[in-house]
């Protein structure tokens, strides 16, 4: 069983599926911790309901001059992962750059998944995404699951799901249909690498079998 540490700042409405799909046993997986930079976050509600620690780590207690800050708030995150045994970490909406230190100390076993077929409107958040989507009236959006590095939105792409964009949608509906996009390469590979089956060779992802 491959157990995972959830970063989260908002909802993480994308844990809910996971949830979902380890208690019925579709996924060989147990979320050891959910940790969040925001107090209020509905993600650490989200894992209290469902009997999983649940833990804030504020940022104003690690503030320094540049990016030494964001390495220190991103040693003790490291601390309470390692704490809780978190084979595979899972960004999720998750509103912070990691440092250098993390990316190196975890390289490849960080997962974070974006509104948007990369290396399409990298660097965009959430909703914002979606708006430029529809302005730049594409065909076609979806979900791309990647393996964070040292950019932004640039690390080894694991899986991506294509969506279509109908007339008619809206921004709200268009982030539907992309988050069930998400939900399914999520656990998708969560099971191939509870499997060993994700390597990585150089910038490429390598699924084997």
């Amino acid at each position: 069983m491959i157990k995972l540490g959830v970063l989260a700042s908002t909802r993480a409405t994308d844990m809910q599926a996971i949830i979902d799909a380890i208690e019925a046993k579709r996924l060989n997986a147990a979320i050891s911790v959910v940790i969040s930079n925001k107090q209020d976050a509905i993600a650490l509600e989200r894992a209290r309901k469902h009997n999983i620690k649940a833990v804030f780590i504020d940022p104003k207690k690690y503030e320094v001059d540049g990016e030494k800050s964001r390495e220190n708030y991103d040693r003790q995150l490291a601390k309470v992962l390692e704490e809780n045994k978190a084979d595979l970490i899972l960004l999720i909406g998750y509103m912070r750059y990691t440092s250098k230190w993390f990316v190196n100390k975890f390289r490849n076993k960080i997962m974070n998944i974006h509104p948007s077929l990369l290396p399409k409107y990298a660097g965009g958040m959430n909703k914002k995404v979606h708006e430029e989507v529809l302005k730049n009236n594409e065909e076609v959006t979806g979900a791309t699951l990647f393996f964070v590095d040292e950019g932004a939105d640039t690390g080894p792409i694991i899986m991506q799901k294509e969506v279509k964009v109908e007339k008619g949608d809206n921004v709200e509906s268009l982030k539907d249909k992309v988050q069930k996009a998400e939900q399914e390469i999520i656990i998708k590979a969560i099971s191939l690498f509870e499997k060993g089956r994700i390597s990585v060779k150089g910038k490429k992802v390598v699924i084997n079998g």
